[in-house]
């Protein structure tokens, strides 16, 4: 199978999962960028309160996502964009948390996704004295971007991917975690059908 996956990297409006305020989605199909996308979002009602803190990272401010669309009403154009892929996030336990979470508030179902994380990936490929996000990136060769920008990050993530898979010589995601002994893990029913096959008897 070709090295094809979506990258995706979230902004939040405050410190709960929850407040989901922009995305950046980076379509990778056999392993080269075919397309990109990105928006503003308003957070989940409750959870839409911007913190200064928030908006000094990632330069956005409440009056920018005042008239943004409401993530319940944005959850299905992320899905058309993604169309079945596995998803590619930088630290990925915090983007697919942002995910469930805005999805759960809003009372929606959280789809059955895949995912991997290219922060461990990073790990098992390069030897570096950190792993954030830009510096991963300038290994692989891709510098100079505007790190918070979601956007940005998505392409920086992807970047990572890519370069990772050649030099592992990984044909496609799944044979990536293998190499680099990390792992592809599931979000939404998916997840909880898996959990349940390996909970013990007892408990189940």
């Amino acid at each position: 199978m070709p090295l094809n996956f979506t990258a995706i990297d979230f902004e939040t409006a405050n410190n709960h999962a929850a407040s989901a305020c922009s995305v950046g989605l980076v379509k990778v199909v056999d392993g080269r960028v075919v397309d990109r996308t990105g928006w503003l979002i308003r957070p989940p009602l409750g959870f839409d309160h911007m913190m200064e803190w928030n908006t000094r990272i990632h330069g956005i401010t409440a009056a920018d996502i005042v008239d943004a669309v409401l993530w319940a009403n944005q959850l299905d154009a992320l899905l058309e964009f993604v169309d079945g892929d596995a998803l590619v996030a930088h630290n990925a336990g915090f983007d697919m948390g942002v995910l469930r979470a805005a999805t759960e508030a809003s009372g929606l179902a959280v789809p059955s996704l895949r995912y991997a994380c290219s922060l461990r990936v990073a790990r098992r490929t390069y030897h570096l004295d950190s792993y954030r996000l830009p510096v991963a990136a300038m290994a692989a060769g891709f510098e100079d971007f505007a790190h918070h920008d979601a956007l940005a990050d998505a392409e920086a993530c992807a970047a990572i991917m890519v370069h990772a898979a050649k030099r592992h010589d990984a044909a496609d995601l799944d044979e990536l975690a293998r190499i680099t002994g990390t792992t592809v893990g599931l979000i939404g029913p998916a997840a909880d059908e898996v959990a349940a096959e390996h909970r013990p008897a007892a408990l189940a």
